[in-house]
């Protein structure tokens, strides 16, 4: 093949193409008309010798050939953007749209305080919060190039291929309304279990890892309601006599005002929270300046978010 013959602008529409599997979004993703879309996929069907777009049902799917070229074509294009080292373009003049995958966690911990801080220091980048499909799906997103950071719990990943690091060790705490009985009468476990539970689950599961806890010491609870949302807890503790425990940093931040909140009586293990993202994005200043907010959002009480 004759280098000297392939548009490299074709291959920065092809990308998008593949990103959005919709010719107008792509257009509009590269502020480009409709017709200029369709005739860059007809040149790219050309050069690949594959039609890369089919009609599907409900829409374009990508062929077999597209698929296989999504990653490459991701890391060609950053590659030829590092050679070419263009001078580094102002915080404030950028424009850009950073994605996050992030489960309900976390989504309720950033999506504010993180708006608030681009808004002083890089108004251009616009946030999209992708929806929670589990931790793998979250990975092959990062790998793919549907997703530009992810902040959750990643057990094991591609070190060669992506980047993670711990934002915080999350604790779990107690959390039920200022008079309630069990804290009037000095909480301990037996009082805890007396109580109907509030589960959080995003599957609708009736039971968690805490449950194995208490079967080993010969206990049970009572789930009372499963709720697929941390954002649901705090209305149904405020006039009732259910419990629940949670992440601490999913609480409103009024918390300790409107409700007791102690520790779990039994020891329960916490977990990390990571903050990840495809090496190719190690000098996407957009990505790498959403970052930098992130590890400030979760730095603590009074953290600087700008």
């Amino acid at each position: 093949m004759n280098l000297r013959s392939i548009d490299l602008n074709l291959l920065v529409v092809l990308d998008a193409l593949l990103d959005e599997a919709h010719v107008s979004r792509a257009a509009a993703r590269l502020n480009l008309s409709q017709p200029a879309t369709s005739s860059a996929l007809d040149r790219c069907r050309h050069l690949f010798g594959d039609p890369l777009l089919e009609r599907g049902k409900g829409g374009m799917r990508l062929t077999p050939k597209a698929e296989a070229l999504r990653e490459p074509l991701k890391n060609l294009l950053v590659g030829i953007a590092a050679v070419v080292d263009a001078p580094e373009e102002p915080l404030s003049e950028i424009r850009q749209t950073v994605r996050i995958t992030t489960a309900d966690h976390p989504g309720i911990v950033i999506a504010g305080p993180l708006h608030h801080a681009l808004a002083r220091s890089a108004p251009g980048i616009d946030l999209v919060i992708q929806p929670w499909h589990g931790a793998p799906a979250a990975l092959d997103s990062l790998a793919r190039g549907a997703s530009d950071i992810a902040v959750s719990v990643f057990p094991s990943i591609d070190e060669a291929a992506l980047h993670c690091e711990t934002l915080l060790e999350e604790q779990y705490v107690v959390a039920m309304r200022q008079d309630h009985p069990a804290a009037l009468a000095g909480f301990s476990l037996d009082r805890w279990l007396d109580f109907p539970h509030i589960l959080v689950s995003g599957r609708g599961d009736t039971r968690s890892g805490f449950d194995d806890q208490l079967s080993a010491l010969g206990k049970s609870r009572r789930v009372g309601i499963v709720v697929p949302s941390f954002l649901m807890v705090p209305p149904l503790l405020e006039d009732s006599d259910l419990i629940a425990m949670m992440p601490a940093h999913t609480l409103p931040p009024d918390a300790a005002g409107r409700f007791h909140i102690v520790p779990p009586p039994i020891p329960v293990p916490g977990f990390p929270l990571h903050l990840a993202w495809h090496r190719r994005r190690d000098r996407d200043r957009a990505v790498q300046h959403v970052a930098n907010r992130l590890r400030a959002v979760f730095a603590g009480p009074g953290a600087p978010y700008a």
